[in-house]
């Protein structure tokens, strides 16, 4: 919610504070003994678990910002166009909040303003909806994972008159509305996460759509800003349901997230990164030091999530297209995002080249699907190569990067991949170091065998995928 307002500066100052940097500093959560306390029961098991949630190195998640994704703006329109997304090359499909949000004097008609967490927001249509849609996706072996919002509340949730004391207060008396550095959002309530019944009760709705909906995850809004044992918490609570996998992404990057048990960190400096090589020509080696400061804190599988957009900074910045240099610009940017290192984010739009940014709160554009197919084909290319390396996936990168093309083998076993992209909107010669010089390759993307000799000129924006 928040990001919407203020990634921008984020994106702006690589590797200065930036929007979560403090949280740098927690350190991991400890191992905590809560309270027993009685919340809501967890409801009946809809469904079978679906067994086909990919491991978290393998997922490319693709966000449905459902108020644009179709005219209907509603589940059934998702529903209707899943083939077309399993046909990307994608195996995630988050959604964004999917519950009711507040109608009171202070809404914004925000989608992270909730009303109730365990409801299904009319305007979107009705839990049989939305089990169609979770249906659907598990039949085309696609994972469903829903976004949650635990900061915060509308102000006429129930539980705003219910339960006051699991909000903070000012000193008069009054709930406190969220604050973050100076700037006061005057639509939502921040809870208080130090009220154990308040997390108990927070942690139980989370729990209860697995079995409602039979979902298989969660991307959690604003994850750095509450406190790392709360994380530590959900996640333990979620992971003891021994019938799910769940995939389990924080919209944050405290290293802390990892050690609460997160999957996923999110790539707030890696897109830093390409704003400021793509807009403002730093240098294509700035990447290098990201690969190490987003993993920091990270064990085992455990991945950053990799993005050129999403729905804040789409609002906020505008479209690929439009700041990265056109198609070939955008394109060139997502081939670093997709395989340097980290897991693929594909925001809806994105794939068909689509130049029109979609504003908070998202009402008034919608997507136009079936046009630029050309784009769309170069994202099944490049997602159908990745899923059928291992090196693509998850082997080790080694960085042969220049101020003007980020370049870096993958390594796996005995399979090695070759990327190499110009960043620059003009023809960029490399020169291929000697390690990797007349040796031959074949096209990941083409196929066909591919020469490498001693130089190698790319176009503008031109990208090479290469395996052998």
């Amino acid at each position: 919610m928040f990001t919407q307002r203020i990634a921008r500066a984020a994106a702006l100052v690589l590797g200065t504070v930036g929007l979560l940097a403090a949280c740098h500093k927690d350190a991991p959560p400890p191992d905590v003994t809560f309270p027993t306390i009685t919340s809501t029961p967890t409801p009946p098991q809809y469904g079978t678990p679906f067994a086909g949630v990919p491991n978290r190195q393998d997922a490319v998640i693709y966000q449905v910002n459902m108020r644009a994704f179709s005219q209907g703006g509603n589940l059934a329109g998702v529903t209707a166009r899943l083939d077309s997304i399993k046909a990307i090359g994608v195996n995630v499909l988050y959604l964004m909040p999917i519950y009711p949000i507040g109608t009171d004097s202070k809404a914004v008609n925000s989608p992270y303003a909730v009303k109730d967490y365990r409801a299904v927001n009319p305007e979107f249509g009705t839990l049989a909806d939305l089990r169609a849609l979770v249906d659907a996706a598990h039949a085309r072996g696609l994972t469903v994972m829903l976004d949650w919002v635990a900061n915060h509340t509308s102000w006429d949730n129930a539980w705003i008159t219910q339960h006051p004391d699991w909000y903070v207060h000012e000193a008069n008396g009054a709930i406190k509305a969220v604050s973050n550095n100076g700037t006061t959002y005057n639509d939502v309530a921040q809870l208080d996460f130090n009220n154990a019944y308040m997390r108990a009760e927070m942690i139980s709705a989370i729990k209860s759509w697995v079995f409602t909906a039979n979902v298989d995850g969660f991307r959690f809004d604003y994850a750095d800003f509450q406190p790392a044992d709360f994380w530590k918490q959900a996640v333990d609570t979620l992971r003891n349901v021994k019938s799910h996998k769940l995939l389990l992404l924080a919209e944050g990057k405290r290293p802390a997230n990892f050690a609460s048990g997160f999957d996923y960190n999110f790539g707030f400096d890696f897109y830093g990164g390409i704003y400021n090589v793509y807009r403002s020509n730093q240098p294509a080696t700035v990447f290098d030091a990201l690969n190490t400061s987003e993993y920091s804190g990270a064990t085992g599988t455990q991945q950053v999530v990799r993005f050129i957009t999403n729905h804040d900074v789409n609002g906020s910045d505008g479209s690929p297209v439009t700041l990265f240099g056109g198609d070939a610009g955008a394109m060139s940017a997502f081939v670093i995002a997709a395989l340097y290192k980290g897991i693929p984010f594909v925001y809806n739009g994105q794939e068909v080249g689509m130049s029109r940014a979609i504003p908070f709160p998202f009402t008034g554009v919608k997507i136009t699907w079936g046009v630029r197919s050309d784009v769309k084909r170069a994202y099944q290319q490049l997602l159908s190569a990745r899923a059928a390396s291992t090196a693509l996936r998850t082997g080790t990168p080694t960085s042969y990067s220049t101020a003007n093309v980020c370049a870096f083998t993958k390594t796996a076993g005995a399979e090695q991949a070759l990327v190499l992209v110009n960043v620059r909107n003009s023809a960029q010669t490399f020169a291929v170091p000697a390690a990797l010089a007349n040796s031959s390759w074949t096209n990941a993307l083409q196929g066909g065998t591919v020469a490498v000799g001693t130089s190698v000129t790319l176009p503008a924006y031109g990208y090479l995928v290469l395996k052998k």
